[in-house]
């Protein structure tokens, strides 16, 4: 239902894993011990799942205006789109909140983007990135929040399925929701039946959580070591609408968790995964979720982009 702007689809996704083919990797899956899968979605272009809705979202617009793209971001989005951009020959300006890591920061001048750094969180920097759209007429690609984007990042659940041969649940960051929304729908079937979908969130940016028990989304705080990158203040309205459904459950993890976490990652398997691409694994690590006896789990790490030096 792409077209007119108000829910998203299976059929979507399977129609953008068509579309970023060749533009994006298929990111391995390890089995890092019986049953236990882990999606290395960090070893994807631009350090991060992103790319996958940014690419969908740009080759879905048709003819580009001179002025090109633009984008709020706590850094990874930003960073896909930037790569997107450069690798479609066309402009790209990103809007970044001072929160933003200077790894981030480096990353988007790398790719030649035109960078602004302004507000305190992501929300003030996506209203100065409106703002400016607005004034240019630049394609807006949201983090979170447009269809093609969420059926872009779920062409990862697709991935998932097939790469597993199918599992019971899978576990998957949240800041605003684009993309569990996005695997929610991709790892399911055409009747909505699927996998249970373990939504993973700061216990200081708790999105969804907060959604869920307000029956709406609703303003939270942002703060803590995911900030940067699960630093949405609301839950997107797309990824509500699925997230609110029967699959999915919420859990909330301690910031010290993630740190574990992302430590354990590179001691046992040496991924090196920034914050928030570690909080799914946290849930799993600190037993915010407990699988039961026999059950398939996958876990998604979604991001990279971090200074290694910190582990």
């Amino acid at each position: 239902m792409i077209a007119d702007g108000t829910a998203v689809t299976r059929e979507d996704v399977v129609a953008a894993a068509r579309r970023i083919a060749g533009f994006v990797l298929r990111t391995p899956v390890l089995e890092v011990s019986p049953g236990l899968f882990v999606k290395l979605e960090l070893l994807q272009h631009s350090g991060s799942f992103k790319v996958r809705g940014a690419f969908n979202r740009i080759l879905s617009a048709g003819p580009l205006p001179d002025s090109g793209v633009i984008a709020a971001s706590g850094g990874n989005h930003g960073l896909a789109v930037a790569y997107a951009a450069r690798t479609l020959g066309v402009r790209a300006e990103i809007f970044v909140p001072e929160v933003t890591s200077p790894v981030k920061v480096a990353g988007l001048a790398a790719l030649g983007a035109h960078v602004t750094q302004t507000g305190a969180i992501y929300a003030e920097a996506a209203e100065a990135a409106a703002k400016r759209a607005a004034e240019t007429g630049a394609l807006s690609v949201h983090a979170y929040d447009q269809p093609e984007v969420v059926a872009g990042q779920g062409t990862t659940g697709l991935e998932i399925m097939e790469q597993t041969g199918g599992v019971d649940s899978v576990l998957v960051a949240v800041g605003g929701g684009g993309f569990a929304a996005g695997i929610t729908l991709g790892t399911g079937d055409a009747g909505g039946a699927g996998p249970r979908i373990v939504a993973v969130e700061p216990e200081l940016i708790p999105t969804l959580n907060a959604a869920l028990a307000a029956g709406g989304p609703v303003p939270v705080g942002v703060s803590g070591v995911g900030a940067d990158a699960l630093g949405a203040s609301r839950i997107g309205g797309l990824a509500f609408g699925v997230l609110s459904g029967p699959r999915v459950r919420s859990v909330l993890v301690p910031d010290e968790a993630i740190v574990a976490a992302r430590r354990t990652l590179w001691e046992r398997h040496r991924v090196v995964a920034e914050h928030a691409g570690a909080a799914a694994y946290a849930a799993l690590l600190s037993g915010a979720y407990r699988p039961e006896e026999g059950e398939r789990v996958a876990v998604v790490v979604c991001g990279s982009n971090t200074d290694p030096a910190g582990l």
